[in-house]
């Protein structure tokens, strides 16, 4: 019988086992904490005078240091409130008034009062004919016949006015809605049909219409000095793409200082993108740790800086791995947090921002730089705590930097803050048609989140732009931002 040579396979030794053992509780924790753990990324330390459950308790170590801190704050008022207990309906809301007289025979009767009771009541959003008469006049002697001049329309030869395409705008950007729902709602509120063809016309030509509006963002984005950036993933249709969507990216940028976000559509997450848009900048860029923004590390004229909630994050995954060092540091970022906190309900400008970092926030950040020395070679690298501490390390640099000026934030949150609505659009709307249609989401994105930055609204910022910009002069046309619009609606 033929002999079958066998190979005896190496023995893994005791480190290979240790590490595949720390592997599979990192991937342990991970899964139990998607299946089980809170989604909030909000830390509450434990009070060392709270009564722990048993099962529950700290970890061993040094007593808790506790400290007692004083503070007055203002009294609330109350609302008012009706004799019922409930605060009145708001005065502004437009009232319908319906008298019920008391049955029977009032002759004789003395009217000393009444009961007034207000409910909120609804009436679902119809469509209506706007009728555009313009009366013609024959002049004497037959000279000819005088008509006054048809407004411009938003659309040439287009039956959707301005307020029905800023409705659907911000039913499908602010409100996540589909353009197919809306066809439903159109057709069970007004009974009208409108095919869906239809409606991608009108959305095309709503954003070609407010295409100068983006170039002079950009244009505004490119010439700032200090800005956020970031991406997020939107599916796409492509006919060269069988089976499944493509995947392209959004990139968003924001000006903190102007107010200012534009999101820029590319096909890919490459750095090709940012690398086009950001050609002609010149300053600040505040990013996440993702590779594809280190390169601008070597341009001389932009200065890298980090997010200390993403560096939070690493360390708030490592929570239930490495509890007592996890916890440190969160804590300890939390008070970095309660600075930024102080100034902001302060108002505080930018100078005394700078200020009350450099006396609040330049120790703590010296404790987290010395307590890394101290922890970076503890942890084992492939452990949450050691990648956590690792991203950290890397990218501390960046992350110090925000306090040597009073413009910058923290953390990248606002711009995390703008890129919120794509991600819930997604849910719904689950892709866009086409690249060029995630070029005009992408506009749209823009106007409805600079408008929300600024806490205008966004169906009548966007009703005006869509009604007065095919006349409006080109060189005020800076007018139509969002902030600007705000400043002259208030005017």
């Amino acid at each position: 019988m033929e002999q079958i040579e066998r190979t005896a396979q190496p023995q893994p030794s005791y480190d290979d086992l240790l590490f595949t053992v720390e592997q599979l509780k990192i991937e342990n924790a991970q899964l139990r904490r998607m299946i089980f753990g809170q989604k909030s990324e909000r830390f509450v330390p434990v009070d060392a005078d709270q009564i722990v459950l048993p099962g529950l308790e700290a970890p061993s170590g040094k007593a808790a240091k506790t400290e007692t801190i004083n503070y007055t704050r203002r009294k609330r008022e109350k609302a008012k409130v009706t004799p019922h207990g409930r605060s009145p309906l708001p005065a502004h809301l437009p009232r319908i008034e319906v008298v019920i007289e008391p049955e029977g025979d009032l002759g004789g009767c003395k009217r000393i009062g009444e009961e007034v009771t207000e409910t909120l009541e609804y009436k679902a959003a119809e469509l209506h004919v706007l009728r555009t008469i313009r009366p013609k006049y024959a002049k004497p002697d037959g000279e000819g016949v005088l008509i006054a001049p048809m407004p411009s329309m938003p659309i040439p030869k287009c039956e959707a006015g301005a307020s029905l395409l800023a409705h659907i705008l911000v039913n499908k950007y602010v409100d996540h809605i589909p353009f197919y729902r809306m066809r439903q709602q159109f057709k069970r509120n007004s009974n009208i049909d409108i095919p869906a063809s239809t409606i991608d016309g009108w959305f095309k030509g709503a954003s070609a219409l407010a295409m100068p509006l983006d170039k002079l963002m950009r244009d505004m984005i490119k010439s700032s000095s200090y800005l956020q950036a970031d991406e997020t993933p939107i599916r796409v249709q492509d006919p060269t793409v069988q089976g499944k969507c493509h995947t392209g990216f959004m990139w968003p940028y924001l000006d903190p200082v102007q107010g200012l976000v534009v999101f820029d559509y590319q096909p890919s997450r490459s750095r090709n993108g940012p690398d086009k848009m950001l050609k002609d900048f010149s300053g600040d860029l505040q990013t996440d740790g993702y590779k594809g923004y280190k390169h601008f590390e070597h341009r001389a004229d932009i200065t890298l800086l980090g997010c200390f909630a993403h560096a939070r994050r690493y360390f708030e995954k490592a929570l239930d791995q490495d509890k007592e060092r996890a916890a440190w540091m969160l804590s300890t970022i939390q008070k970095l947090y309660l600075v930024e906190k102080e100034a902001r309900q302060a108002n505080l400008s930018y100078s005394d921002r700078y200020q009350l970092r450099q006396e609040k926030s330049v120790p703590i950040l010296g404790e987290i730089k010395e307590w890394l020395h101290q922890n970076g070679t503890k942890a084992l690298p492939a452990s949450l705590t050691g990648k956590a501490i690792n991203y950290t390390v890397g990218m501390w640099p960046r992350l110090e930097r925000y306090i040597t000026d009073g413009r910058f934030e923290i953390d990248n949150n606002l711009i995390e803050n703008a890129i919120r609505p794509i991600a819930l659009g997604r849910k719904n709307y689950l892709f866009a048609g086409s690249h060029e249609a995630a070029q005009n989401a992408a506009l749209i994105y823009s106007l409805v989140a600079t408008a929300k930055y600024h806490n205008v609204n966004p169906t009548e910022y966007l009703e005006f732009v869509l009604r007065n910009i095919s006349d409006y002069p080109h060189h005020k046309l800076a007018d139509l931002l969002p902030q600007n619009w705000k400043l002259r609606a208030q005017s």
